[in-house]
């Protein structure tokens, strides 16, 4: 057996991922659609965006244009999201991408440091990381908040 020379990066994406699963199981697919107040994301937006999010941050570090930052363009694509279950689908993927990206990547890749611009310009690569998962907490806590506005008890995310 050869021993792991550099870090598993993706683990934490790991963990985020069975977080956001196991808090946000008590959503079912009849609570697509609810939101807690007009002009608030659905359920299944709430998921898709984090989707979203998981694929803007890998592209933008990516593609040499850097970030898109058609915020507007983004927001108009989640108005099209109405289904819980494909948005979990979507997010799985977008995991999956995330968790590739990582493991594609050595730690000399991930110092390399983005270009300047407004999103992070200049950091080690790798920090989009940390980034990726506080962003996906923050939702998954708003959906945890959503499930109590439905009667439900979202489990702790972090233990069975």
């Amino acid at each position: 057996m050869t021993p792991q020379t550099e870090p598993d990066l993706a683990a934490p994406l790991l963990a985020s991922q069975d977080f956001f699963a196991r808090s946000t199981r008590v959503l079912e697919e009849s609570d697509s659609n609810f939101r807690p107040a007009e002009g608030m994301m659905t359920a299944a937006q709430q998921v898709a965006h984090v989707a979203q999010t998981l694929d803007w941050f890998v592209e933008g570090v990516t593609r040499p244009e850097g970030f898109d930052l058609d915020f507007a363009k983004h927001a108009a694509e989640l108005e099209k999201v109405a289904s819980l279950t494909a948005a979990r689908a979507t997010l799985a993927a977008a995991y999956d991408r995330s968790i590739q990206f990582f493991r594609s990547r050595t730690a000399a890749d991930l110092a390399t440091p983005l270009p300047d611009g407004p999103i992070m310009g200049g950091q080690p690569m790798n920090v989009i990381l940390g980034a990726m998962i506080e962003h996906t907490a923050h939702h998954r806590g708003a959906l945890t908040v959503y499930s109590r506005l439905l009667g439900k008890i979202p489990p702790m995310p972090y233990g069975g």
